[in-house]
């Protein structure tokens, strides 16, 4: 008759055997882990040109107001300076009495070719008809010239959109007064990009074309065009381009992940560890046993779609780890 003890054992021994040809071990090797440094980037255009007053005068129209979005050359507002009309009503009343006096003298110049024919008068006299018209058609096309200028300054009251894109600010209102060259409206255009300021120590890690971790949407990324050259108070001025970033508020600040730089750490499978006791394991296999071992577990990565984490302490590099 068989032993119980004895036959519990050869279950177990033989329990204990197929686990150990089961279990799959992992040697460890240091990896590369890229550093990070989280930053806020500041929403910004690339373009922000004013809309500037051409003419001084009095604001009559305004068309916009923050927000709205404008096509290049399409009406900001409308200012008037009420001179420019007294000076067109000046040069028409002049344009008249030159007309007037050109009618006269063309109709003396008449008189004296059909009078010069008959020896009535002298070449000499003839002359002076003619100059006297010449002189006044000559006034009336100064007098055209003028009011086409003064027309001109009219036609450039009108404040025009420097380019299509969005007006942040319009610092004037209905019945402003403005001066030449004042700014009526904010333009934004060209597209948006993320504006960073980044510690001047991070400077020589950083290169352009890198990738950015963009930490306000899970997987979001963006990339690193251009490092300002000029440092000014201590921080490095970049600029990401980051695919379908939202335009509507300028400003807007977004929370940021820049690669400043990479390390050797040790990686585990997350499966691997097995917390007791507030503590982490991790199963080790040394000279055909396996012992637990309590480490100190950092960050988690992602690899291939699988958690990894990095193990800080109790850990070195060319052990085995037994994967559960």
């Amino acid at each position: 008759m068989t032993n119980p003890g004895k036959l519990l054992r050869l279950v177990l021994g033989a329990v204990l055997i197929a686990t150990a040809a089961r279990a799959e071990t992992l040697r460890v090797a240091p990896s590369r882990l890229v550093e990070w440094k989280s930053v806020y980037g500041q929403v910004e255009t690339r373009n922000r040109v004013p809309a500037r007053a051409r003419i001084g005068g009095t604001v009559v129209d305004l068309d916009v107001s923050e927000g709205d979005a404008v096509t290049a050359g399409q009406r900001i507002a409308r200012v008037v300076d009420d001179k420019l009309d007294f000076q067109l009503a000046s040069l028409d009343a002049r344009l008249e009495a030159a007309t007037a006096q050109l009618e006269t003298a063309t109709a003396d110049l008449d008189r004296g070719e059909e009078l010069i024919k008959r020896g009535v008068i002298t070449a000499q006299r003839l002359e002076q008809l003619q100059t006297a018209v010449d002189v006044i058609q000559g006034e009336i096309r100064s007098l055209g010239s003028e009011r086409l200028v003064i027309e001109q300054q009219v036609a450039e009251g009108e404040i025009l959109s420097p380019e299509a894109g969005v007006v942040l600010t319009v610092p004037i209102s209905r019945g402003s007064v403005v001066a030449p060259g004042e700014a009526a409206a904010v333009i934004a255009g060209g597209g948006v990009f993320l504006r960073l300021s980044v510690p001047e120590r991070h400077a020589g890690d950083l290169v352009e074309g890198a990738e950015i971790e963009i930490g306000s949407s899970a997987g979001q990324t963006g990339t690193l065009v251009k490092l300002y050259p000029q440092i000014e108070g201590g921080r490095l001025q970049a600029d990401v381009e980051v695919g379908g970033l939202d335009p509507r508020f300028v400003g807007r600040r977004m929370p940021v992940r820049l690669p400043v730089g990479e390390r050797e750490a040790l990686l585990v499978p997350e499966a691997a560890l097995e917390r007791h006791g507030g503590l982490d394991f991790l199963t080790i296999a040394e000279e055909g046993a396996e012992r637990r071992r309590a480490v100190v577990p950092g960050g988690t990565v992602s690899r291939e779609g699988e958690a990894w984490v990095e193990i800080l302490t109790g850990l070195a590099a060319g052990e085995s780890v037994v994967l559960k």
